[in-house]
């Protein structure tokens, strides 16, 4: 089973609304916070949205 980790490393500060909700239902707050997000086709689409302000991580387990 994979999971990802998901930081944020731009802000989400003066993005579109929709980009700011996506971070915030990530569990991403603050610039370098991170998140353990499971591996499936709802958690990829969501950081689609916003790749431009995330770095990701496959974490195999």
């Amino acid at each position: 089973m994979t999971e990802l980790k998901v930081t944020l490393i731009r802000s989400a500060a003066h993005r579109l609304p929709d980009q700011r909700k996506v971070v915030k239902a990530l569990g991403l707050g603050r610039i370098n916070s991170t998140a353990t997000l499971p591996d499936n086709a709802a958690t990829r689409g969501a950081l689609m949205k916003i790749a431009h302000l995330i770095s990701v991580e496959e974490i195999n387990k």
